[in-house]
C-alpha cells in the first residue's frame, strides 16, 4: 500500500474516498482512532491508503479534483 493523501481535514478525506470508490479504487483510512485520542482537535493528520497498483491513477483522480496528494504529486 502506498499513502495517496495526509490531511486534518475530515471533509477532504470523504471526499476523496467517494471520487476514488466511485473510479472502483479500494481505499483504505489510516490513523482514525489516532484523530479521535487527540480529542478530536484535528492536530494528527489522517491517511488515505491505496493498493500499489492503484497509486498512478489514484493520484490523478484527486489532482484533475484539486486536491493536493501526499509528496506533492
Amino acid at each position: 500500500m502506498k499513502e495517496l493523501l495526509r490531511t486534518n481535514d475530515p471533509t477532504v478525506i470523504a471526499f476523496a474516498t467517494a471520487l476514488l470508490e466511485g473510479e472502483g479504487i479500494a481505499v483504505f483510512q489510516l490513523d482514525v482512532h489516532m484523530s479521535v485520542l487527540d480529542g478530536s482537535i484535528g492536530i494528527l493528520p489522517r491517511r488515505l491508503m491505496v493498493a500499489d497498483r492503484d497509486h498512478f491513477l489514484a493520484a490523478a483522480v484527486l489532482r484533475d479534483n484539486g486536491i493536493a496528494t501526499a509528496g506533492g504529486e
